[in-house]
């Protein structure tokens, strides 16, 4: 089975890395990395990832993993030709895949209904006529989301878990070591510091 990561400037590196390391765990699952040329990208903290292949050359594959990133917003107004390709890999995906604000890509391609993402990103779902979910991971037919950027490893497990069944993805999270323990949600904070939090996301957006 072939797992291919979506790269793009500016993409989150833990949207990426973290499902890399869980499906990558899983002996029979090869990856690839597909961007829009084979050039090294860098994501939006400085990490450089070399593609293997382009969206012109790679026609199928059985994963698709979109990362989202900090920069979403600008992305959505010119993907650099993501968008055009989760539409035409999309039928021949088994599983079509996103993490944090990658859902938006989806949403923009038409590929979703239901999902999340981060938090500050719920209304760019929205206005995209996608059922906004406040869960860590969501299933939509064959498309699955994962929240906010470490949300893509539990989204990875429940993959494998899906695909594997159980007992590989118990056998994968502790091989990576993976228990779970986050002490806050966005919707458990206090208003305040919330509604400061989403100041700062959106003022990151113009």
């Amino acid at each position: 089975m072939e797992a291919t990561f979506v790269l793009y400037p500016n993409m989150t590196a833990l949207d990426f890395v973290g499902p890399f390391e869980v499906l990558g765990s899983v002996p029979i699952v090869t990856t690839r990395f597909v961007a829009a040329t084979l050039d090294p990208v860098t994501s939006d903290n400085g990490l450089t990832v070399v593609p293997t292949d382009t969206f012109s050359s790679l026609k199928s594959t059985d994963i698709v993993v979109v990362p989202g990133s900090g920069h979403w917003r600008e992305l959505l107004r010119d993907s650099g030709g993501v968008v055009e390709w989760l539409r035409e890999i999309h039928p021949t995906t088994k599983w079509t895949t996103s993490v944090c604000t990658g859902s938006t890509l989806l949403a923009e391609a038409g590929l979703v209904s239901k999902a999340t993402t981060h938090w500050a990103a719920r209304e760019d779902l929205e206005v995209r006529g996608v059922e906004v979910s406040t869960d860590r991971v969501v299933f939509d037919g064959k498309v699955v989301s994962g929240a906010g950027v470490s949300a893509g490893i539990d989204m990875a497990l429940r993959l494998v878990e899906a695909e594997f069944g159980e007992m590989v993805a118990q056998a994968v999270q502790v091989g990576i070591e993976y228990d779970p323990q986050p002490p806050r949600a966005y919707d458990s904070i206090p208003p305040e510091i919330a509604q400061g939090l989403k100041a700062a996301f959106d003022s990151s957006q113009s």
